[in-house]
């Protein structure tokens, strides 16, 4: 099963390196993608799941696009263009730290710490925490973090083994901590976003951006936080970020509906106006919960549930959300949801669902595992 669908989404992705040109894209309209320039915080997942192809195929058309997107990033990288937000490690860990870890290029290793960085750029010393949007004390945004950090950490974990200087994974390591501490429940369950004071650092409140409610838990925030505290473990070895790791994946896949994808949130009343499904929730907690069960013994209790709940989510996925057997359609990955509330994308195509799930798939069928730390 996973041989087909990585092989059906490697076509897609050959047939639409044409179709895009040099433009990324970023949310689904209809069968095709919604295509932008290389200006916002998703831009990096096509050039990932360029690298990952050509990974599993050899294809040297994708080698060439992979490239290309590495040198657009380059471009970005000296126009400034990634100082306005925190996901500075979505973009370059899976563009030029890729192309450094698939090809060993060294102007690629000097871009990817040139990023690592502009990331260190929004550590907010008073508080201790990387500030997720707006410029420094911006008086909405100012005392922001957000779950989806948690992804962004592994540039910081990397740079600091590539350079030798332990700036960047203390920070990380703090911004790791004070998440599983404020953003994770008591219960496992999680908030999206969580306000401190930007003056003394003080814990203001969790409150929500694209979830129900301020208290409903976000599936793909709780994606995040089941791969970004397994990664985390692996960079560090504390066993924290491992129990909450585990905690947090037997919350999600105790709260899915029957056929085995979220819905967007895990807080929906029963007769919610705007049930949607974010199979891209589905995606990214399957290859968080293949980074999660590598670092468990298999006799260990608990494993058993947790590989199961990954089969059954990449069944799932492959046989009810997937676009195979659709040569029209450019996504791989039906039925993810962007922003609900604000009314963008919520039903469509999502770039990171399908960079996630092709990561997924390869990781189940040769352990390629994307391009958040090094290999071996």
């Amino acid at each position: 099963m996973w041989k087909h669908a990585i092989e059906d989404a490697i076509v897609k992705i050959q047939r639409n390196i044409g179709r895009f040109g040099d433009r990324y894209p970023h949310v689904g309209n209809g069968r095709q993608y919604s295509l932008i320039e290389n200006e916002d915080w998703t831009n990096g997942f096509w050039s990932g799941m360029l690298w990952l192809g050509y990974e599993y195929s050899g294809d040297r058309r994708l080698l060439d696009a992979a490239r290309k997107t590495v040198d657009s990033f380059r471009s970005r990288m000296e126009q400034g263009i990634v100082l306005d937000h925190h996901d500075i490690g979505f973009l370059y860990s899976l563009s030029s730290k890729a192309q450094w870890i698939v090809e060993r290029d060294t102007n690629a290793r000097e871009l990817t710490l040139l990023a690592a960085d502009c990331l260190m750029a929004r550590w907010r010393r008073q508080g201790e925490y990387f500030q997720a949007w707006g410029p420094e004390g911006d008086t909405a945004e100012g005392g922001r973090i957000i779950i989806d950090c948690l992804l962004n950490l592994p540039l910081l974990y990397w740079a600091s083994e590539q350079t030798g200087k332990p700036v960047y994974k203390t920070a990380a390591e703090l911004q790791a901590n004070k998440s599983r501490r404020y953003l994770v429940r008591g219960d496992a369950s999680s908030y999206h976003t969580f306000f401190f004071n930007q003056e003394t650092g003080e814990p203001i409140g969790g409150a929500t951006h694209q979830g129900y409610t301020n208290g409903s838990t976000w599936t793909r925030g709780q994606a995040w936080g089941i791969y970004g505290f397994a990664l985390s473990y692996r960079l560090t070895g504390d066993p924290q970020f491992l129990d909450t790791s585990k905690r947090m994946a037997r919350y999600f896949l105790e709260h899915l509906p029957e056929d085995g994808v979220a819905y967007w949130d895990f807080n929906l009343p029963p007769d919610a106006e705007r049930p949607y499904r974010d199979s891209s929730a589905s995606a990214i907690a399957a290859a968080g919960l293949h980074e999660l069960l590598s670092h468990l013994d298999e006799k260990e209790p608990g494993y058993a549930y947790l590989r199961s709940g990954l089969l059954n989510t990449m069944e799932a996925l492959v046989s009810h959300y997937s676009t195979i057997g659709d040569e029209q359609a450019e996504g791989l990955l039906k039925h993810g949801s962007y922003h609900v509330r604000g009314g963008q994308a919520p039903d469509e195509y999502m770039i990171w669902g399908d960079y996630f799930y092709l990561e997924a798939l390869l990781r189940l069928e040769n352990g390629i595992g994307g391009y958040w730390y090094e290999r071996g």
